[in-house]
């Protein structure tokens, strides 16, 4: 019995992926790919993508919003999870990135599910709003630029529904977070983001300690 989360060490990373990963071909492929990508530290986990897809048909979800999609691995891995009903909106700046992500989309018969906006986020999802998409979404995606988490989230608070879930990814940074003597931009901007949500009333709050720290917040 434990009384805190156990350290992964490379040997027991290996023994949880290998027993638990059930991962598609197209999946492992772009995931192979982005590996060897000059970002490739932007990828999340494998098993951060399963436990995701897990949660959408757990609330069997049926729109889902993401912010920064890179390659695409966790559009593709929420698509392939919530169905041919899906409704999926990406949102991100690069279209060197997402002309990756394009290829797998087809790749994984998912292009019918996704819709693509270039551009700043924070445009992205007013623009949004005013088309009427408040509280629609039943998951919400924020991986994007670490400085803006908190104006994401409060969009996010907005767009999902009543009992809908914000996810937040990268929010252990690393372990840059419990560093006092880490005080680059980034750093305490995630630092000051996690403080904020501990004692926001509006949700209900778990951080899990997976791939680089995922935060999920519950809409009351």
């Amino acid at each position: 019995m434990s009384s805190k989360t156990l350290n992964l060490d490379a040997r027991l990373y290996r023994y949880l992926v290998g027993t638990s990963l059930r991962e598609p071909k197209v999946l492992a492929e772009l995931r192979d790919e982005t590996s060897r990508h000059k970002y490739a530290n932007m990828q999340i986990a494998p098993e951060q993508g399963q436990f995701m897809g897990l949660i959408a048909r757990l609330i069997d979800a049926r729109s889902y919003l993401e912010l920064g999609t890179f390659t695409g691995y966790s559009s593709t891995v929420m698509a392939l999870n919530m169905g041919h009903k899906a409704n999926i909106v990406c949102c991100d700046i690069s279209k060197e990135f997402t002309d990756i992500a394009k290829r797998y989309w087809r790749r994984a018969g998912i292009c019918d599910r996704i819709t693509l906006h270039l551009g700043p986020a924070a445009e992205t999802l007013e623009h949004l709003m005013q088309q009427g998409a408040s509280g629609t979404f039943d998951i919400v995606f924020i991986d994007a630029d670490k400085e803006n988490y908190l104006s994401y989230y409060e969009f996010g608070l907005k767009l999902v529904r009543d009992g809908g879930l914000i996810a937040i990814d990268n929010v252990l940074w690393g372990g840059a977070v419990a560093d006092p003597k880490a005080s680059d931009k980034v750093t305490v901007a995630i630092r000051q983001f996690n403080t904020y949500l501990s004692s926001d009333k509006r949700i209900n709050l778990s951080v899990i300690p997976i791939g680089d720290g995922l935060t999920l917040a519950q809409k009351k």
